[in-house]
């Protein structure tokens, strides 16, 4: 856990972000006791001196401003109370490492909160919650809060893995087992032995091979292909899913008795769209993460962050993540504004303007807009020959007649466009 140390004066002037920030997880120092800590990271204010460059973070006030530290210098942010909340995510993914969850809204904090008590306990977990929803974060952070957190954490993807092949990378094989098999191999179990492992979509494991998952799990031995003596482990096992076990067993596609194995403590994931005051949080974190090396960090803007607020989210974070990187993509300055948030398809939720902006285009409508412009421009320097312009943009003539009868649906006549500016040359 992350220690931070506010100066007096950010916790004068900003007590509510430093009580967010202890929400979050981060232990909060004191500052004025002179002690100084390896690793401590300090959030200081405007104008008062780092007492160690690279792990400050200077808060100011003056626009918006986000300048990550670079070359050992101090990280900089300033905002003022309409960007509050990403600003307090910019600070947050600032002041937090790689491995540690980004959570704003009570009930994502309420989940790490007692994922953080289970994490102690050593015992099997289940989470369960719709595909990019976190669910690889959530159990990392249970084993590096764990006693298990100095060794290996294993995430494996049941769903990925070649069912031929699932059972000899699970459990291992010796040489010679089976066809191909020249060399033996120590498989995921004995991989993670004395950490974690990760059986992520398990619902997709195949039932004959969970039979010999549930006797691992209650012998704490493994089998080896090939081997005809036991083999001790000591692994701590985490599953999760996307689809709800007690269904799938009711369907006969799930184990029951491996399911109330593994269900010792279950957790559950939701949907983006139902923790909304997560949004601005990720939204800084991953700007951060795309940015690159750019001089000038885009801030996106409040009327942005309610677009994306307003989504519904189907693709959760990972949806999340694809929009940020178009508009870190498509933002020249230094705001990401509404017009630069495109969305894979229109949201069902999102009914209303946000400051008289229209409801945002999806990648396709950007596509056919530059293809609409790019058939207006070359019809105008062939002179409104279609035969030439279908030749100069590389497709048929019948391809260039359905475009062109596309853009009239739309209310975009290019031939007629194009007669009446010839004319009045």
């Amino acid at each position: 856990m992350r220690s931070i140390v506010p100066s007096a004066a950010i916790l004068r002037q900003h007590y509510a972000l430093v009580s967010c920030l202890r929400a979050q997880g981060f232990t909060i120092g004191s500052y004025e006791d002179g002690k100084r800590t390896p690793g401590e990271f300090y959030l200081i204010a405007a104008g008062e001196t780092p007492p160690v460059s690279a792990r400050t973070v200077i808060l100011g006030h003056e626009g918006r401003v986000i300048m990550p530290s670079r070359d050992g210098s101090p990280a900089y942010v300033s905002y003022d109370e309409t960007d509050a909340a990403v600003g307090a995510g910019f600070v947050r993914a600032l002041l937090a490492d790689s491995d540690m969850p980004t959570a704003a809204d009570p009930e994502s904090l309420a989940l790490h909160t007692l994922a953080e008590r289970v994490a102690t306990a050593d015992i099997t977990v289940l989470i369960n919650g719709p595909t990019g929803t976190g669910k690889e974060v959530l159990a990392r952070s249970i084993h590096l809060k764990s006693n298990r957190a100095a060794k290996p954490f294993i995430a494996i993807n049941c769903a990925a893995l070649p069912e031929t092949m699932l059972e000899a990378l699970l459990f291992g094989h010796q040489k010679g087992s089976f066809t191909g098999a020249s060399s033996g191999g120590e498989g995921f179990f004995r991989a993670a032995d004395g950490g974690t492992l990760l059986l992520d979509e398990i619902a997709e494991m195949p039932l004959l091979l969970q039979s010999k998952l549930l006797r691992a799990l209650q012998e704490r031995e493994i089998i080896p292909i090939g081997a005809t003596t036991p083999q001790p482990i000591d692994v701590r096992i985490i599953a999760s899913a996307n689809r709800d076990l007690q269904d799938e067993v009711v369907a006969g596609r799930f184990r029951a008795d491996l399911y109330y194995r593994l269900s010792v403590f279950p957790l559950t994931t939701k949907p983006l769209a139902d923790r909304v005051q997560d949004i601005p949080a990720l939204v800084a974190t991953l700007i951060l993460r795309h940015a690159g090396n750019r001089t000038m960090i885009p801030w996106p803007c409040a009327e942005a962050i309610e677009l994306l607020s307003q989504h519904d989210w189907p693709g959760n974070v990972r949806e999340l993540e694809n929009v940020l990187q178009r508009a870190l993509l498509f933002a020249g300055g230094d705001t990401i504004l509404p017009e630069h948030i495109v969305f894979d398809r229109p949201s069902a939720r999102t009914t209303i303007a946000v400051n008289e902006v229209q409801a945002p285009a999806t990648l396709g409508n950007i596509v056919q807009m530059h293809e609409f412009q790019a058939i207006r421009e070359t019809l105008a320097a062939c002179n409104g020959s279609r035969i030439e312009t279908a030749k100069r943009l590389g497709i048929s003539e019948r391809t260039l007649r359905y475009r062109l009868a596309k853009a009239r649906e739309q209310g975009d006549d290019i031939i007629r466009a194009h007669d009446r500016t010839a004319v009045s040359a």
